[in-house]
């Protein structure tokens, strides 16, 4: 068979919509492991989204990249932290043993701060796509780059809210795809916006749970 007669598209958007499921269960359970599927879900985007012209996605991918590095660092150094800072603490004396980053609540200053970034990124990307591209959905485009940009970092921080983000770029997503023709992606959304809800209710009870334990 020849190499220009595989259907690339399929098989890219089939792996990329396996590694979300993947992505989104580990997501569901605070799991660290999430953000290798992070590594690996950019990789596959960036090709389909360059090819079906949605040029915010695809430069998203690149920030998806690196705040992967970022939220596993985060996720998994905080319980080396606290035994570097407690070494008198009764355990197995093991220094570099791990403890999750706990889930918490945004603060009413990192909350406003993340809306005016939200609010100029979507301005300046639906600018960059509406006169310097050729973008024909330079607004939802830019909203859920910008929006998702935004909650990336506020996951990468294990805030509950990241939920309620993620619930708008994912409503938006499945119409946006739908509309480009990637309806493996638009299903793969569909089910993340149901997700996104469900996960916040089990964040909120971990988040209970962790604070009863204290």
């Amino acid at each position: 068979m020849m190499l220009s007669n595989i259907p690339w598209d399929i098989i890219l958007e089939t792996l990329g919509f396996s590694v979300g499921l993947l992505y989104l269960w580990w997501e569901y359970h605070a799991d660290s492991r999430l953000w290798f599927a992070s590594i690996v879900m950019p990789s596959i985007s960036m090709w389909i989204y360059l090819h079906k012209g949605l040029y915010a996605d695809f430069a998203i991918n690149i920030y998806y990249f690196l705040i992967a590095v970022y939220g596993y660092i985060a996720w998994t150094r905080a319980g080396r932290v606290a035994k570097q800072e407690n070494p008198g603490h009764a355990g197995n004396g093991n220094q570099n043993e791990k403890a999750p980053l706990p889930i918490s609540h945004i603060s009413g200053r990192q909350l406003t701060g993340c809306a005016m970034v939200f609010i100029i990124l979507w301005l300046a990307l639906y600018c960059i796509l509406r006169y310097l591209t050729d973008s024909t959905v330079p607004l939802a485009d830019a909203f859920t780059t910008a929006l998702s940009i935004v909650a990336m970092w506020m996951l990468a921080r294990k805030y509950i809210e990241q939920w309620i983000a993620w619930i708008a770029v994912d409503a938006v997503c499945v119409g946006l795809y739908a509309y480009k023709g990637i309806f493996l992606y638009a299903v793969l959304y569909a089910i993340y916006t149901v997700i996104a809800a469900i996960g916040y209710r089990k964040w909120l009870a971990m988040m209970r749970l962790q604070e009863s334990a204290k």
